[in-house]
């Protein structure tokens, strides 16, 4: 008897769990402690596992690290949720990382921008299409600095039978409603994906939502999954006095801090781990540590964010 898996878009139906990378006291990866964060994020309910993307500093690791904490991702993970991983840099090195991906058991990719130049709409479509042609993994596209895509590229993207998503970290919601209408209009009836990849992207999530993109990543469930969850929750079932209390408790006060230093995206969220007891490491240069006073800032937010949890609710 064959059994067939549900489709992609049921699977992602809950948090988006966007894990960091474990390095040990050397600076080499920690698979172990990266497999110990995993098992707590998919503990603690998250629907899939976003591998070595951009909170995981994909940029600073290598192919064969990067093959090693996608295994590890995968090994914990062991089927309950689907593990995506990241793909990046020029056409050639995105290939090798997309197939060191499907080697190591990932479920799909996060196809991040081309490094450093400026694409026009063809160059585009022919680097995502090229990625998508080099494995059998389901792939979403991710907009954001130097790959931002006209509609109609969407549309023609969207054909490829394994690109299933765009994910959107511009923050343009004009041009998302223009291209969630394109898809729309080409392909009636099409299961096409959108997220919302905002940093701290609770925050938006309201006005995303607005236009029709349900589905976003949760840097905050890598440090707070409850607080996470407990949004998620009452985001979906139209909760709108617990989505205000954390928008304006937590997230806000998250989203303000982070702005106040570079690189905060990733190594502010690296630290609210290391408050969770998470052995997880500093990051790699070129990012940097944040500053002292706003780790113990990111402590109280934290700690005020748990107390705004409905009943049930558990630090």
């Amino acid at each position: 008897m064959t059994t067939t898996s549900p489709p992609l878009s049921a699977r992602l139906d809950g948090v988006l769990f966007f894990p960091v990378t474990a390095y040990g006291p050397d600076g080499s990866v920690d698979t172990d402690a990266l497999r110990a964060h995993v098992r707590d994020g998919i503990d603690a309910g998250a629907a899939a596992v976003f591998a070595c993307c951009g909170t995981g500093e994909f940029h600073a690791l290598t192919l064969e690290e990067f093959r090693l904490c996608v295994a590890a991702a995968v090994a914990e993970a062991a089927g309950r949720v689907p593990v995506f991983a990241g793909a990046g840099y020029g056409t050639a090195l995105a290939v090798q990382y997309a197939r060191a991906a499907e080697e190591a058991g990932a479920d799909g990719l996060l196809a991040m921008p081309p490094y450093l130049v400026v694409a026009d709409q063809e160059g585009l479509l022919a680097h995502y299409t090229a990625l998508a042609d080099s494995t059998g993994l389901d792939v979403i596209v991710y907009q954001r600095d130097n790959a931002v895509f006209a509609p109609q590229t969407v549309a023609r993207l969207a054909r490829h039978p394994r690109i299933v998503g765009l994910k959107d970290g511009l923050g343009d919601l004009d041009l998302v409603q223009r291209i969630v209408s394109a898809v729309r209009t080409e392909l009636p009836g099409s299961d096409f994906l959108y997220f919302n990849g905002l940093p701290t992207a609770e925050l938006t999530a309201l006005a995303y939502r607005g236009v029709g993109v349900t589905l976003y990543s949760s840097a905050a469930f890598c440090f707070a999954p409850e607080i996470a969850v407990a949004f998620h929750r009452a985001l979906t079932t139209g909760d709108d006095a617990t989505a205000d209390r954390l928008i304006d408790g937590f997230y806000r006060p998250l989203v303000e801090l982070r702005s106040r230093g570079r690189g905060y995206a990733v190594s502010l969220v690296k630290a609210g781990v290391r408050l969770r007891g998470g052995k997880v490491g500093e990051v790699r240069p070129p990012l940097s540590e944040p500053a002292a006073e706003h780790v113990e800032e990111l402590g109280r937010i934290v700690e005020r964010g748990y107390a705004l949890l409905p009943e049930g609710g558990a630090a």
